[in-house]
């Protein structure tokens, strides 16, 4: 399968929660997975990390959006931070999950190769 890049575009926890979805199920068909928190999407990882629909998927038994970003990095799914999104919302590297890097857009599509698969939410 090949690689898949993702990239969240907006704050919007339902679609981060999607795109989590998506990327560990990728890695858990074997494809190299990638993940891009761009601009505003950053403010998500704002401690503590949840969002309006962590509730119920809590009473569905699934994982909230905390639970899900550590579940994918255990996976090697790779997490990025838009650095200028992190400036936007005010948060520095050691506020955000340790295993999810600051980066930059052109650095992210930089590794994107022409057989590789990119998905934005």
């Amino acid at each position: 399968m090949p690689p898949l890049n993702i990239i969240v575009a907006c704050a919007e926890g339902a679609r981060l929660y999607a795109a989590l979805e998506t990327a560990m199920a990728a890695a858990a068909l074997g494809a190299p997975t990638r993940l891009f928190l761009q601009g505003e999407a950053v403010a998500l990882l704002r401690p503590p990390i949840g969002f309006a629909g962590d509730a119920a998927r809590n009473a569905a038994g699934q994982p909230d959006l905390a639970s899900m970003i550590e579940e994918a990095a255990a996976m090697d799914v790779g997490l990025f931070a838009c650095q200028s999104g992190m400036a936007l919302a005010g948060l520095t590297a050691p506020e955000i999950p340790p295993h999810v890097r600051a980066a930059g857009l052109v650095g992210f599509l930089a590794a994107v190769e022409a057989s590789d698969r990119l998905v934005v939410y």
